[in-house]
């Protein structure tokens, strides 16, 4: 409480010592971080909005402090607001309801503006681009696909022939995947490996379909390159040859396609026996009541929505548009990859998305670290799966009884805190 009360006199000085400068808006965001993203958003995207806006980035931790802090103070700076769904989440009581907000012409994805209201019937955000994690493969791992297999409707058990065939075939393992420190393989777990082997995120954490999961995992990791453990961006180890497939989120991968088009192909992620799990990333746009200009504010949320505005998100980004565009035939050579795979992989009859993680405040970062530390033990430790599952299990329970946090697809809705089984 004292640093939320430090924090907001910070924030009350630098709004005073601000004076005439409150014209310009303050985009606060935890989306385009890495450091090109941000000065990409800064010189390319926002350029043509009518008025001066600083954007600014943080991690999820530091930019929901931030902002409850000049929530309490009943003043701020912040102009407008720039999150995932599971970031608005916990402060939906503090967003402006942007449903008046004139966006022009623009058909916004009708899913996506429905999750923005975050369960209230008032739009608490409005959908600002999207995103998703796929496969890459180097073409030269094609040859050494088992027989009859399609990419566009790959399982697991055909990814782990895949790439048994690959190291046998080479001599060493190629399969990438991003476990390094800075790396997204969390997301893995918690939207692609689980739902496709349990249809749950949460519930079935420790299920016998769970064990089968992880199981199926070690499997994979036989074949995997073991320089993955310092993975952060796979579009790198791509690029160099020391992997041939991989996983990742596809603003990681983008590079490898932007560079060598020729070499790459993208491909949906893998189906398991519950569907083919995969997790959609929803950014939106919100204003809090703090706002010091509503109308600047509501303005930079409508130039975002704009056709050509989220064209240059894309390109500064890789995050994809959330309103009807025509994309024109210069977009980088990663765009005109994944977009096809994304929407094969989106719209498989076996489909299964698994939301971002919502509800949980700042026990986030402790929820994803339940699925890391299992992976560390399970395959890296080589540990018992049913005995570490029952551990980790206690501890999620834990923290989802702890925030209190309702289910989220793929588990069912609950009308408290999500079971965990």
């Amino acid at each position: 409480m004292n640093a939320l009360k430090t924090l907001a006199g910070a924030a009350l000085a630098l709004s005073i010592a601000m004076g005439g400068a409150q014209a310009q808006v303050l985009f606060w965001s935890t989306q385009a971080r890495p450091v090109e993203e941000t000065q990409k958003m800064r010189s390319e995207v926002l350029k043509a909005f009518d008025g001066q806006v600083d954007y600014q980035v943080a991690e999820d931790g530091p930019w929901l402090t931030r902002l409850q802090a000049e929530l309490q103070a009943g003043s701020g700076t912040i102009g407008v607001l720039g999150g995932l769904h599971g970031d608005f989440s916990t402060v939906g009581a503090d967003l402006v309801d942007l449903s008046g907000v004139d966006v022009g012409g623009a058909k916004l994805n009708e899913a996506y503006q429905k999750l923005g209201m975050l369960g209230t019937g008032v739009q608490k955000y409005l959908p600002w681009m999207q995103a998703t994690f796929l496969m890459a493969a180097n073409k030269q791992a094609l040859q050494y696909l088992p027989a009859d297999v399609d990419l566009n409707t790959i399982t697991y058990d055909q990814l782990i022939e895949w790439s048994k065939n690959i190291a046998e075939n080479t001599g060493s393992p190629k399969f990438g995947f991003p476990a390094g420190p800075k790396g997204l393989k969390h997301r893995f777990f918690e939207g692609f490996l689980y739902p496709s082997y349990t249809g749950s995120m949460v519930t079935k954490f420790r299920s016998t379909e769970a064990e089968t999961a992880w199981n199926k995992f070690k499997e994979l990791w036989q074949y995997t390159n073991p320089n993955s453990t310092n993975y952060a961006f796979m579009q790198e180890p791509l690029l160099t040859g020391e992997v041939w497939v991989a996983f990742d989120h596809v603003a990681r991968l983008a590079d490898a396609f932007n560079q060598k088009p020729d070499e790459f192909v993208a491909f949906p992620a893998p189906a398991g026996p519950a569907g083919r799990g995969y997790m959609p990333v929803i950014a939106g746009i919100a204003i809090p009541k703090t706002s010091p200009d509503m109308d600047k504010a509501k303005a930079l949320v409508a130039y975002m929505l704009k056709p050509e505005t989220q064209i240059a998100t894309l390109k500064a980004t890789n995050f994809f548009p959330v309103i009807d565009v025509k994309l024109a035939d210069d977009m980088p050579a990663s765009v005109k990859a994944f977009s096809p795979a994304i929407a094969t992989m989106t719209g498989a009859p076996d489909a299964l998305p698994a939301l971002l993680p919502m509800g949980l405040g700042d026990l986030g970062g402790k929820f994803n670290q339940v699925y890391v530390d299992s992976f560390e033990r399970i395959v890296l430790g080589g540990q018992d799966v049913h005995g570490v599952l029952e551990e980790q299990a206690t501890a999620l329970k834990a923290l989802i009884d702890q925030s209190k946090a309702p289910c989220w697809a793929p588990d069912k809705p609950s009308a408290g805190a999500c079971p965990v089984d």
